[in-house]
């Protein structure tokens, strides 16, 4: 095993097996005579690992999916010759993405800015008070992550002798401020573990962040489960321990660099989990800041030099369906469908896949006859949208191959050209923990265009699995087939050697595994990151009320302040009572109150307010209870939350029941 291979826990193995060899059920000689031929290099990578397999039990790939010893490349490798025989879309000759890693020094500036830490470098950019409540929140490792950016960028300016006012790192996190940057969560009597397929057990209390900023495993200072994502301390915290707890024994810091998925859980404590889609505008962008400073926290504590890439300007399609950028795409179909937020072609080919039965064998795998497709391509580019295409007519593999080449003919990659090294260095973090925590971070810093897209594949491509009996595609062969067509956008193979493609392969087909696997876990925002939002919005808002007070004393009218105080004076009246006054401006009646006890859950209250809604209108609507205002703009609530504990979080918000977006 070569140094490389061990230090990622991965042992490259192939073979043949019987069920790959022969045509699968319903494909016709016609059509696998129509189907691309591998190349000679393909040819020869395949027999190599075919020599290698013959040693092996028949038996050796049954069993786990779950082994990187059992993710054999054959399809991969067949999926890339695939690829390039394919020749579909190549028509318009499109141009190619041009990638450049970015200067040191535009790298910082550009990280700053988009971190909203612009006012370090230009004190005018931007709202010092808001760089302050940001700076206020941060925990050891993002506080020196941001040192350590301003300081190169200082250091690079000075180089260059130009002649910016950027304070001094001292300046920025002055004592005061340090002592205020070591974000405290709240250490909360009791929580739930919730496994990520479903599974639900309990814990004990998890310990706050330590007047250092280091995370407090708990009371007996044992570090958390390895089965367990703890999203209450920041990853980089958690990180930072354990690099510490395992200097000078590489074994153990490898330890859990295995072959296998574990089962990971996630803790859920009884607020209730935060998902991707419950957040506002406003405060979904706070949490993006806030990933990026973690996620660059994450990876220089784990001594990863990362090295953004930026898209030189390119010249795109501006309609059709395929190689348009996906915001363009998005904004073609709201304008038919208000509120589209996946691709209405790719809704289309998965709908027509899984209406057409996901129990065809080798999904995916199998190519569509080549003519055929792209065929296909240019009938749905001038039929799809007037509702003239014959679905009937597309046969399961075509559509297969027609939905993956929609995937990789998008002019810039479904991961995107920011954080495409991001993801491929996730590998080089030294636990599968860490590894799902970078991914974590990653999802909610994706443009709202790809993380949707992303997530609609995913969610595919599960349903897909759900089928493996029958149709052969199990995690690893989903994950193998599909990698390429996921990080191979236009102009990738162009700028990088056949060596490093090849030492590229395994570690793009397992980061596509780790997606699928843990698609659930990915797509919430931790805990800590919805600490940090509070804390941003009690400070801006202590900053409002000083600005504002003045002026709202003065145009405040009489009747209103008594209307404000009468509501004021119910509010009080019903908690002491032990009441809470829902809202639900939709309905007949439009406020209820309701009675707290420690085990109310938000489902039940939601339940009792549709069920008399439908009982009077015949409502079927999926509706949410969502926390407004106080230290949140607004969170559609986790129904599995307890209200009780959910109000000790956020005292001033109200509480409104809504329909829910879809």
């Amino acid at each position: 095993m070569s140094r490389q291979q061990a230090e990622h826990g991965v042992v490259l193995t192939g073979y043949f097996s019987s069920s790959e060899a022969r045509p699968a059920a319903g494909v016709s000689a016609a059509d696998e005579a129509e189907s691309p031929v591998p190349s000679h290099k393909t040819c020869q990578y395949l027999q190599s690992r075919a020599k290698h397999a013959r040693g092996k039990s028949p038996c050796s790939h049954c069993g786990s999916q779950d082994s990187l010893d059992e993710l054999s490349l054959d399809d991969y490798w067949k999926e890339v010759e695939n690829i390039h025989q394919s020749g579909a879309g190549d028509a318009e000759h499109q141009e190619e993405v041009q990638l450049k890693v970015t200067d040191e020094g535009e790298r910082e500036e550009a990280w700053l800015a988009e971190v909203g830490l612009a006012t370090l470098i230009d004190g005018s950019a931007s709202d010092p008070e808001d760089t302050f409540a940001l700076l206020s929140t941060l925990t050891r490792t993002q506080a020196a992550a941001v040192e350590k950016r301003v300081e190169t960028l200082k250091q690079t300016l000075r180089k260059k002798n130009k002649q910016h006012q950027i304070p001094d790192v001292r300046d920025i996190f002055k004592p005061p401020v340090a002592q205020a940057a070591k974000l405290e969560v709240e250490v909360l009597p009791a929580r739930r573990t919730e496994n990520v397929e479903g599974e639900v057990g309990s814990s004990g209390p998890v310990g706050s962040i330590c007047e250092n900023g280091a995370g407090a495993p708990g009371a007996s200072g044992a570090v958390t489960p390895d089965s367990e994502i703890n999203v209450e301390i920041s990853f980089s915290e958690q990180a930072l321990l354990y690099r510490e707890g395992s200097k000078g024994t590489e074994a153990r810091a490898r330890s859990d660099v295995d072959d296998k998925l574990p089962n990971f859980k996630v803790s859920r404590d009884r607020t209730g989990m935060t998902k991707v889609g419950d957040l506002a505008d406003q405060d979904m962008k706070k949490v993006h800041r806030l990933a990026l400073i973690e996620m660059t926290a994450l990876f220089d504590t784990a001594g990863i030099d990362l090295k953004p890439q930026k898209a030189l300007k390119l010249k795109v399609k501006e309609s059709g369906l395929f190689g348009v950028p996906l915001p363009t795409l998005l904004e073609q179909d709201q304008k038919r469908l208000p509120g589209t937020k996946v691709p209405l072609i790719l809704q289309r080919l998965i709908s027509h896949i899984e209406s057409e039965g996901l129990a065809t064998e080798g999904l995916l795998r199998i190519p569509g006859v080549a003519t055929r497709v792209k065929a296909v391509c240019l009938e749905l580019e001038a039929k799809f949208y007037d509702g003239l295409f014959a679905w009937e007519t597309l046969k399961q593999h075509d559509a297969a191959s027609v939905l993956k080449l929609f995937i990789r003919e998008l002019p810039y990659p479904l991961l995107s050209v920011e954080y495409l090294n991001a993801f491929t260095s996730v590998l080089k973090l030294p636990t599968k923990k860490q590894q799902l925590q970078t991914l974590n971070l990653l999802v909610l810093l994706l443009p709202t265009s790809s993380r949707s897209t992303l997530k609609a594949l995913l969610e595919f491509f599960r349903r897909v699995m759900d089928h493996k009996e029958q149709n052969k595609m199990t995690l690893n062969n989903i994950a193998v087939v599909m990698a390429p067509n996921i990080f191979m956008f236009k102009g990738f193979r162009s700028k990088v050697s056949e060596q490093q493609e090849f030492s590229m392969a395994t570690g793009m087909a397992h980061i596509v595994r780790l997606l699928i696997r843990y698609q659930d876990l990915l797509w919430t925002i931790p805990k800590f990151i919805m600490n940090q939002v509070r804390k941003q919005n009690m400070e801006n808002q202590k900053k409002m009320s000083k600005d504002r007070a003045m002026k709202k004393l003065l145009k405040k009218m009489a009747y209103d302040r008594e209307k404000s105080e009468k509501l004021e004076k119910n509010a009080a009246e019903e908690c002491a009572q032990g009441l809470i006054r829902i809202q639900a401006p939709q309905f007949s009646k439009i406020s209820m109150a309701v009675q707290l006890t420690d085990e109310l859950r938000v489902a039940d209250i939601v339940a009792r307010f549709v069920k008399q809604e439908s009982a009077l209108l015949g409502k079927k609507e999926d509706f949410c209870l969502y926390e407004v205002g106080g230290n949140i703009n607004e969170r559609c609530l986790d129904e599995e939350a307890y209200m009780k504990n959910v109000i000790e979080l956020n005292p001033s918000a109200e509480w409104v029941i809504k329909p829910v977006p879809h």
